[in-house]
């Protein structure tokens, strides 16, 4: 997999967490923050999809969301 190199500005107090959270993890900040990128990308897509799904069928319902929200908290416990 090819990488590609940047240099990243980070509140202080942010960079020190992640350091931290990457430390507790046993991986490089470098991964860490990759993975972190990894998940926020997974979430704007899954976003994206839900709203390109709404734009067709009409808004998800309360009862859907509610479903939805069962099968996330199943899964995190898994």
């Amino acid at each position: 997999m090819a990488v590609k190199k940047l240099s990243v500005s980070l509140d202080e107090s942010v960079a020190e967490r992640a350091a931290s959270a990457a430390a507790s993890h046993g991986v490089s900040l470098s991964a860490w923050l990759n993975a972190a990128a990894e998940r926020a990308i997974r979430i704007e897509d899954g976003l994206a999809a839900v709203r390109e799904w709404e734009a067709e069928h009409g808004e998800l319902s309360v009862e859907e969301l509610a479903w939805a929200d069962q099968v996330i908290a199943a899964d995190m416990r898994a």
